[in-house]
């Protein structure tokens, strides 16, 4: 698995991250110009589509639901100009995208078969935290979380100030130690602020992982990671805001069901 994948501007839709490269997992980017249409049927999958920059109109008809429809939602300007719009798209659904202005997305998605309803996660609705303190202090957003009954995403973003450390003390979620951790594996895709900037981030395992790996990787606008496993830690250049939206997928579904590198959580304590 290439667990790093750079930035791509090759047309409107992207697949990032293909079925099948990850056990849950995939990810692809969509552009659309105002007035532009996209077609998604979910399928065997559920979604969960974040909107990085301006506003669409979602049109969701779900086998055995009514229809739902959610007008001009989005509109901020960029991924560092406030809280994240996502929402949340059921399996054997047909969605359909039309762009009020010019809109940029992420479109995540893993295999379900639960009758979820399609729901809206803006407002209120975004848990909004301030993580850390002091070089390792970001802003958390969580969207979706265990207050939408998904069968497996959990999605939201992080905001690093520039020069600041976030994922920090390291924390994995590959093993099931009920209740402590659970079997999440995850995608950060990136996004830098002015744009030609940088950051990095570790992915290591713990040492008794006996298929362990241990990569830095410097992250750029748009670059994308994949986490099966392992701790990951991210930093920011000095100068640079640094974004991430994270989406996680697993063989259960809890929120903060990770374990901190013991070797760093003292960190916590001081």
């Amino acid at each position: 698995m290439n667990r790093l994948i750079k930035a791509r501007k090759n047309g409107n839709f992207q697949q990032i991250v293909a079925p099948d490269t990850m056990r849950f997992l995939d990810f692809a980017t969509l552009h659309l110009e105002k007035g532009d249409r996209h077609s998604l049927p979910t399928g065997r999958r559920e979604y969960v589509l974040d909107i990085f920059s301006g506003a669409v109109t979602l049109t969701v008809s779900t086998v055995g639901r009514s229809k739902e429809l959610y007008r001009q939602i989005g509109k901020r300007a960029d991924v560092f100009s406030g809280p994240p719009v996502m929402t949340y798209l059921p399996p054997n659904s047909q969605v359909e995208i039309k762009a009020e202005s010019a809109a940029d997305m992420g479109i995540f998605s893993a295999p379900a078969s639960a009758k979820t309803a399609a729901a809206l996660l803006e407002g209120a609705t975004v848990v909004t935290k301030q993580v850390g303190r002091d070089n390792w202090l970001r802003t958390v957003y969580s969207a979706l979380g265990e207050n939408v009954p998904a069968e497996r995403l959990l999605a939201g973003e992080t905001l690093n100030p520039p020069g600041n450390w976030s994922s920090f003390p390291p924390h994995k979620h590959d093993r099931s130690n009920p209740p402590q951790e659970a079997v999440l594996e995850e995608i950060y895709y990136f996004r830098l602020k002015p744009a030609q900037g940088f950051g990095f981030i570790w992915t290591y395992t713990a040492a008794d992982d006996p298929e362990g790996f241990s990569s830095v990787f410097v992250v750029e606008d748009g670059d994308t990671v994949l986490l099966p496993k392992g701790y990951h830690p991210v930093v920011a250049a000095p100068g640079y805001e640094l974004h991430y939206t994270w989406v996680l997928a697993g063989e259960e579904r809890r929120y903060g069901a990770w374990a901190d590198d013991p070797r760093h959580a003292w960190v916590k304590g001081q």
